[in-house]
């Protein structure tokens, strides 16, 4: 994968194009099918560009050419944080993002650009999961990295954010699609997160520099994510939610929808269960994506990826056996989806156990990865 040269005044005339008020994707593709090039575009007559099918409005301010001014001050926003600009053209630009019906012209990205020809999968859900969502997604996400798939979210709050965390805590790959310009962090408490991505994994947007995170922005982003991998991942989402928008956009784009069942009195497993109820791939573990996925997007994964040979283990959403008597005991009695404070814990194992032989049990679980401690001495059931 090599990029075609592409000089600075390329990526002007690039920038100039996507600056354009009120030129949408899809009319910006046909333009470009017609023309060929920006710079085509940009010496074209104002008769032949209304020709095509452009507004007047939108003709006139191309043939202005009063975009290139902002253009100049995107590029130096570019150089100063590092940015690089991937237009459609270039053969870095992700192939399943083009095959979407309203691909971005172009991307803006940071870090590895290397990722856009990686096998990506869409992790997303809730900004306000439960223990269960995280739990689920900690667990998942790392095996799914393993198995050499780049994990692709947006960077929200809840599921997307702990998708990307658990992701990178294992050396996997991440990539962070943005709602905003790729040099700005949205929502603000992300800002290590996001330095770590750019330097580990990928930033990408479609916004240029600068541009504010608005909140019709992030419908907008979500047919990124789906469009750019072969499946989406759905862990915990509401009735209404913008995670419904990417699923949408996934099964509108022919892309391979999975879903992690929930409790079915959580408003958090509306989604992911309506969509199991419509054909969506149920997930127990990362063996339930990998088998049906493509045959083509299996051999183009590593053959140390594969089910058989890979050293990482099942994410299963089942505990394991083999357990001491009393830590099974304690473990019987927390849920996934619900935390627990330690004094009920007490006070329901009083007469079997002491305090100290519970603090030591809840010790052991929560290094060996059974069990984990909330905030406020509460505690939750691992997978």
């Amino acid at each position: 994968m090599t990029a075609t040269v592409f000089t600075k005044e390329d990526e002007l005339h690039w920038l100039a194009l996507r600056l354009i008020p009120g030129l949408g994707c899809r009319k910006a593709n046909q333009v470009l099918s017609q023309f060929r090039t920006p710079q085509g575009i940009f010496r074209a007559s104002r008769s032949d560009l209304e020709s095509s099918g452009l507004s007047g409005s939108v003709a006139q301010t191309i043939a202005s050419g009063c975009t290139f001014e902002d253009a100049v001050d995107q590029q130096q926003k570019m150089l100063e944080t590092g940015a690089l600009l991937i237009p459609i053209s270039d053969p870095r630009y992700p192939q399943r993002l083009k095959e979407i019906f309203d691909p971005p012209i172009v991307l803006f990205v940071r870090g590895r650009v290397e990722l856009l020809h990686s096998v990506m999968l869409g992790v997303v859900g809730t900004r306000r999961p439960t223990a269960y969502g995280i739990a689920a997604t900690q667990r998942l996400s790392p095996d799914l990295a393993h198995a050499g798939l780049t994990i692709v979210s947006g960077m929200a709050r809840g599921i997307d954010t702990a998708a990307h965390r658990s992701a990178l805590e294992v050396g996997g790959d991440t990539a962070a699609v943005f709602g905003c310009g790729v040099d700005l962090i949205y929502p603000a408490e992300n800002r290590k997160l996001s330095t770590e991505i750019a330097e580990k994994g990928l930033l990408i947007s479609e916004f240029p520099m600068g541009s504010p995170a608005y909140p019709q922005n992030f419908p907008i982003r979500n047919r990124i994510i789906s469009g750019m991998s072969a499946g989406v991942l759905v862990v915990e989402a509401a009735e209404y939610s913008g995670t419904r928008i990417t699923a949408r956009c996934a099964l509108e784009q022919n892309r391979d929808v999975f879903a992690v069942p929930g409790n079915v009195t959580n408003k958090n497993s509306w989604g992911p269960n309506t969509l199991i109820k419509q054909g969506a791939k149920l997930v127990a573990t990362w063996e339930d994506v990998w088998e049906d996925l493509p045959a083509e997007v299996r051999l183009a994964l590593t053959p140390s990826a594969s089910p058989e040979s890979s050293g990482s283990s099942s994410a299963s959403l089942f505990p394991d056996e083999g357990l001491p008597p009393h830590e099974k005991r304690i473990l019987s009695l927390l849920k996934a989806d619900e935390a627990t404070h330690i004094d009920e814990i007490v006070e329901k194992l009083e007469n079997d156990l002491s305090s100290s032989e519970i603090f030591a049990a809840l010790f052991e679980l929560e290094l060996a990865g059974k069990v984990r401690q909330m905030p406020g001495k509460n505690f939750v059931k691992s997978f």
